[in-house]
């Protein structure tokens, strides 16, 4: 799709560029969102902010994450969610688009799950790193993760050439390296040597099972709102009943992570739905009764289940999903609505390519590790020169990120 040069609020106009298909589920606008994207730029940068920040000393209490059981969150608390809800919200998009070019219900399944794999696979690799022994692998760690993000470029690097010998030798060379990789690994558990495997699935896979659910669940409701709002309800159960008998809290902490993934889809669904009647006013209504709604049901569970991050509590889960619905109601009216939009430039590397710029950092670390180099002078590890640091760090990650956008690598599950 065409990125975004503007958007009217007159329906007359929005019909003509809507998707027309019968096949899709909703009728959605075939422009680019720039309110979506802005949405996504500014959450990843904070996000690269805020992992640098946690290495920080005597750093303020509410630009860290709130401790397991204070019952509080901080800004910090609301990026991961808000990275969640701004994928719920494109995946609308992005299935009914398959939809109108023509793809059948197994390719988009398959894409779903190839997307899905990529996702877990990803987090894997990151999350083995962080645990890995050089002496017991015979291959020092820090070569071993530039590897596999090396695999990982070559196998989702978007590809503009018609020739596709080429980008699926290349394709080929990065499973290779992985598998090759995954055997390979050991790591030094307290129990002795352990092998690759999901100790836990990380950011990225935790982004993927959120997606998995969250796609299923649209398409088999049909793209209905109700059917949505039904899954945020049952995960919401899974998480309450896991919490009641003592079940293995992993499933619960990912059905709180499904429901905000959810709200994102419920939120393009009130505003983007064209089969929907509502004026633009209307829409925005919605939104804060919608916003409420999550308020208020977070704060009856409040008593039950205190506001944890890190416990991922059905709480924290629907009072950031509710922040997110606020601010991107925000982001759409100021961008998409006003059209003041000049603003966004500085946060559309990330916006395009979301996954390089998340892995970058990891990439430095494991090249400035290997090399046993240090940028950050220490008398910048703590307080006001910390926080400078780390914001400035972010902005340099996206004009690397903006040069290898130059250079045609781009990063797409």
């Amino acid at each position: 799709m065409k990125e975004l040069t503007g958007i009217s609020i007159s329906r007359d106009i929005v019909r003509d560029t809507r998707l027309e298909s019968p096949a899709t589920f909703n009728t959605l606008t075939a422009q680019r969102i720039l309110s979506v994207d802005l949405f996504r730029g500014i959450t990843i940068l904070v996000m690269i902010f805020v992992n640098e920040l946690a290495g920080m000393r005597n750093i303020p209490a509410w630009m860290k994450h709130m401790p397991r059981n204070a019952d509080a969150m901080s800004f910090v608390d609301i990026v991961f969610p808000a990275f969640l809800f701004i994928a719920g919200m494109s995946i609308p998009f992005a299935l009914n688009n398959r939809q109108r070019k023509g793809d059948s219900n197994l390719q988009i399944q398959k894409h779903v799950l190839w997307r899905t794999i990529g996702l877990l696979t990803l987090g894997l690799f990151m999350v083995n790193a962080e645990s890995g022994s050089s002496p017991l692998m015979k291959m020092d760690l820090h070569i071993w993760g530039l590897l596999s993000f090396a695999a990982a470029i070559l196998i989702w690097n978007v590809y503009k050439t018609k020739n596709k010998l080429w980008p699926n030798i290349l394709k080929g060379i990065g499973v290779a390296i992985l598998i090759a990789l995954a055997f390979i690994y050991r790591g030094d558990g307290e129990d002795g040597t352990t092998y690759f495997s999901p100790h836990w699935w990380g950011i990225l896979g935790l982004i993927g099972w959120a997606y998995l659910f969250s796609c299923i669940f649209y398409q088999t409701s049909r793209g209905k709102i109700a059917g949505l709002a039904l899954l945020v309800i049952t995960c919401i159960v899974v998480y309450v009943l896991t919490m009641r008998f003592d079940w293995d809290d992993y499933p619960a902490k990912n059905a709180t992570h499904i429901a905000v993934m959810a709200c994102g889809t419920i939120a393009s669904l009130i505003l983007f739905d064209e089969k929907r009647l509502d004026s633009l006013g209307q829409r925005f209504s919605q939104m804060i009764l919608f916003a409420a709604l999550l308020f208020m049901v977070g704060y009856i569970l409040r008593p039950f289940y205190k506001i944890s991050k890190i416990n991922a509590t059905p709480t924290w889960g629907l009072y950031s999903a509710a922040i997110c619905v606020l601010l991107y109601s925000l982001f759409y009216w100021i961008v998409d609505i006003r059209g003041v939009k000049q603003w966004t430039s500085f946060f559309r590397p990330a916006a395009a390519n979301p996954l390089l710029i998340y892995i970058i950092p990891d990439i430095i670390y494991h090249i400035m590790a290997y090399f046993h180099l240090s940028f950050i002078p220490y008398r910048w590890r703590y307080g006001m020169p910390g926080i400078i640091w780390s914001a400035s760090y972010a902005i340099v990650i996206m004009w690397i990120a903006a040069g290898l956008n130059r250079l045609k690598v781009r990063l797409q599950l």
